[in-house]
């Protein structure tokens, strides 16, 4: 039988999950992806996705992809892989691509989407997806220190200590991102920060909201160049992949 290679949209809810990549004996992502897809071939199937969340981070539209011989058309491979999901993760959408496509060497841009609530009180149906954060804040100093992120920097100080691989896979080692876009917006009583780039290190948007709040809180004079050191990591659960792009 012919190999098929099969690329698939999801979006998960991350809360429930150790992250992205496979743990013996912990619940992931890939995981739950490999039991399913693996059950469904009749042997151990290998899920690859553009990029390892962290735990607790959630995704809109995450991107994997994986090798199957089984001839199920699209639409029923779907609707049985969601079937068989937990509801916390859902498959959106799937296509037949180039025997070669993988998830994360040929993307070209990721978008992350952070989530800040500014209002006094967080609803309990709203708190496993935001980072509350009610003290005051100087929004426009945050505005402008977004605008700092943008261009090509080395992101050294804010990437996880034990990060030793490039989260994309196709910068080796080097820290040096080129980040597209950097933007804070108010929407209601949310704040959402929205990053581009062609990769991202272990913990970098997180990181960055970090300093985005240390900004917001006058804790930093220079407005002009990136901080020679992050804020705090700001919570998982407000940090959302929103979209993987392609040629």
């Amino acid at each position: 039988m012919a190999i098929r290679r099969i690329k698939i949209t999801l979006a998960y809810d991350g809360g429930g999950f150790h992250g992205w990549q496979v743990q013996p004996g912990l619940p992931t992502i890939q995981g739950t992806l490999e039991e399913i897809v693996g059950g469904m071939e009749g042997r151990p199937v290998q899920v690859a996705g553009s990029g390892r969340t962290d735990a607790g981070v959630h995704a809109l539209e995450q991107v994997a992809a994986f090798s199957l011989e089984n001839p199920i058309p699209l639409p029923n491979l779907r609707r049985a892989v969601n079937r068989l999901l937990p509801p916390a993760i859902r498959v959106l959408s799937a296509e037949e691509v180039h025997p070669d496509f993988h998830p994360r060497f040929d993307a070209k841009a990721k978008t992350y989407e952070y989530r800040i609530l500014r209002g006094e009180t967080c609803s309990p149906f709203e708190w496993p997806y935001v980072c509350h954060y009610p003290y005051p804040l100087d929004e426009e100093r945050m505005r402008q220190m977004a605008l700092v992120f943008a261009g090509e920097h080395d992101f050294t100080a804010y990437a996880a200590s034990d990060n030793s691989d490039a989260k994309s896979g196709t910068e080796g080692k080097s820290k040096v991102r080129t980040v597209f876009a950097s933007t804070l917006r108010r929407d209601g009583e949310r704040l959402i920060y929205q990053v581009r780039g062609s990769g991202f290190l272990k913990h970098m948007v997180r990181n960055l909201v970090g300093t985005l709040i240390e900004a917001g809180r006058g804790n930093i004079a220079d407005m002009t160049a990136l901080p020679g050191r992050c804020g705090p990591t700001a919570p998982a659960k407000g940090l959302f992949l929103a979209s993987v792009e392609y040629d």
